[in-house]
């Protein structure tokens, strides 16, 4: 059952529980005023008729010493004869209770004139063949008698009236609960319709459209709601994209992975059935032996490589204040051998935050990087053959903290090539990064280390010009 039907339902369910015990509150009590003053009434014409049957006993002359029977039937007949017209039924028994003289029409009911002696005045209500009456009776002293006098009071007219009350408020209720059930399905409409877009949107993205979103068109809690949702949903379209891209690059790598696996063994297995098969001079036999060696340490890269990228990605690493002259001065000291490559250390004394050992395997590998790009000289230009085979190694405080950059005045990259250098076994000159046992992991290894440090790899680059590599290292202060 949709909701906006339960919202009606319970409406009109309440609605009707408060219609019906309002009017039937409302038309009984009515009613109930009605009949107390029906029975007022009655009470007060019985007491009326009482005092005047006493009277006209003071009027019967002495000669009697006591109310006879017949005096008594003759003023009855009188006081009922007087009410002719408002449909007076009057009783009269004597002091045994014995009915003395009855109107046409009374009931024969005796249910109430046991009750009552002569210090009480009672009365009730009755019904006698479809008509109602308040029954009363009350004791009357008349010369010397104790008489009593009971009379009937027709006031099936009140009962009448609650009936057509009952029936009138049940039209008005019926009528008012068809009108607000109209009323309440608009209103129910109108309130879920935000509840609707959403459901709509939910069936949407999960068909697979995550670019739907649901439309906001109100501003409270179901407006809001739609509103996070909305948010959600940009969240999700995100983490899909990601994971979309995570799986292409996933999918990437595995086939980059497969392709440069393969190119080393194929070589080493050749070589090696060329030495098992043929019996080769020493040239030959050397070389082969070369390749075989060369091959393999590139696929003993290859799998260090991989391996320190893993463990990039899953070590959970505590960034330590360290001084930037320790990473310098070990750098220098790891280079200082590299004599066909002038590279020049410059930076500011700082404190950063880091983790020491996996920023100098950054810098290692963008040192290395930049001498491979150094080796072949100056642009194809012949621009900077002034800074032919020159590495700059700087450090500075930055507005963002400490930034590290390595400059190369090598062969370039193409603008085209730079933003997927990054990715592992991506190699812009494979046939040279292949000849120095390269294997296209050395940059996606620098940039798994530096998300650990909150930064990422920044590169300027032209080709024929050289290169810039540089991070941010934050925060950062001066050492004292």
């Amino acid at each position: 059952m949709k909701f906006s039907i339960k919202l009606v339902l319970s409406t009109m369910i309440v609605l009707a529980l408060a219609l019906g015990f309002s009017g039937f509150y409302f038309v009984n009590n009515v009613f109930e005023t009605s009949l107390d003053r029906e029975v007022g009434q009655a009470l007060d014409e019985s007491s009326i008729l009482s005092f005047a049957f006493e009277t006209a006993a003071l009027n019967v002359p002495l000669k009697y010493g006591i109310l006879p029977d017949s005096v008594v039937e003759e003023i009855a007949s009188k006081l009922e004869m007087g009410g002719q017209g408002d449909g007076r039924l009057l009783r009269i028994a004597d002091e045994e209770k014995n009915i003395l003289y009855t109107s046409n029409g009374f009931t024969t009911d005796e249910g109430l004139l046991p009750q009552t002696d002569q210090h009480t005045k009672s009365y009730r209500v009755i019904r006698a063949q479809d008509r109602f009456y308040v029954h009363t009776c009350v004791s009357i002293n008349a010369l010397n008698r104790i008489l009593y006098l009971e009379t009937m009071k027709d006031v099936t007219e009140v009962f009448t009236e609650r009936a057509l009350g009952f029936s009138l408020y049940r039209k008005v209720t019926v009528v008012m609960l068809l009108t607000g059930m109209v009323i309440m399905l608009f209103i129910a409409s109108l309130l879920t319709k935000p509840i609707r877009l959403l459901t709509r949107a939910t069936r949407e993205m999960a068909a697979g459209d995550y670019k739907y979103r649901a439309r906001q068109i109100s501003r409270d809690e179901l407006g809001q709601l739609t509103g996070d949702f909305n948010r959600m949903a940009n969240a999700l379209e995100e983490n899909i994209c990601k994971l979309e891209e995570e799986i292409e690059a996933r999918e990437e790598f595995m086939g980059a992975f497969a392709h440069e696996l393969k190119t080393p063994l194929t070589a080493i297995i050749g070589y090696a059935d060329m030495l098992r098969s043929h019996k080769l001079d020493e040239e030959k036999s050397i070389m082969s032996a070369n390749y075989i060696y060369t091959e393999g340490k590139r696929l003993e890269a290859m799998s260090f490589r991989l391996l320190d990228i893993i463990v990039a990605k899953q070590e959970e690493v505590q960034l330590q204040e360290t001084p930037v002259g320790e990473l310098f001065a070990y750098l220098q000291e790891m280079f200082v051998e590299k004599k066909d490559t002038d590279i020049r250390f410059v930076h500011e004394e700082a404190v950063v935050r880091m983790e020491t050992n996996l920023i100098k395997t950054v810098m290692v590998n963008l040192i290395d990087n930049a001498c491979k790009a150094s080796e072949t000289g100056a642009g194809r230009d012949g621009a900077g053959s002034d800074m032919a085979g020159v590495i700059e190694v700087t450090g500075q405080k930055v507005e963002k903290g400490y930034q590290i950059a390595v400059r190369d005045y090598g062969i370039g990259i193409p603008e085209a090539e730079q933003s997927k250098i990054v990715k592992a076994f991506y190699m812009v000159d494979k046939s040279r990064a292949r000849s120095k046992n390269g294997a296209g992991l050395g940059l996606a290894l620098c940039a798994e280390i530096l998300k650990i440090h909150h930064s990422e790899l920044q590169i300027e680059s032209k080709e024929g010009e050289g290169s810039c590599f540089s991070f941010i290292l934050a925060p950062c202060r001066c050492k004292d």
